[in-house]
C-alpha cells in the first residue's frame, strides 16, 4: 500500500492520539509523543475497544481506558494485562504538513 494522508499533522499536537481510517478500511490510532508521530492499530487487542479513546502516557505507552490494558506507542508491544497481544504498526510519515499512513509493518 501507497503512504496515503489520513490527517493533518495541526491535528494531532504533541502528547495526543487521534483515532483514523485508512483509504483501506483500517482503523488506525495516530499518536504524537513528543514529536515524534508513531500509528498503530486502533483496535485493543483485549476488547476491541478504540485505543484513541485511551490516555497517552509520558514514557510513550497508551493505556486503553477500558480495562487499563497498557501499549508501547512505538512497538505496539503490550506492556500490562489483560492484554496479551501487541497492536499493530503501520509504517508513517510526514510530508508538507499532512500524516501520511503505509503499509502495516507487525
Amino acid at each position: 500500500m501507497p503512504f496515503l494522508p489520513v490527517a493533518r499533522l495541526s491535528d494531532l499536537p504533541d502528547g495526543t492520539l487521534l483515532g483514523v481510517i485508512t483509504a483501506a478500511g483500517e482503523r488506525v490510532c495516530l499518536v504524537n509523543q513528543g514529536g515524534e508521530i508513531h500509528a498503530l492499530g486502533n483496535n485493543c487487542t483485549h476488547q476491541e475497544f478504540p485505543i484513541s479513546d485511551g490516555l497517552l502516557l509520558p514514557n510513550g505507552r497508551i493505556e486503553c481506558a477500558w480495562h487499563g490494558a497498557i501499549f508501547d506507542c512505538r512497538t505496539g508491544a503490550a506492556r500490562r494485562l489483560p492484554a496479551t497481544d501487541p497492536l499493530p504498526v503501520y509504517a508513517v510519515k510526514v510530508e508538507n504538513g499532512q500524516i501520511l499512513v503505509g503499509d502495516r509493518l507487525s
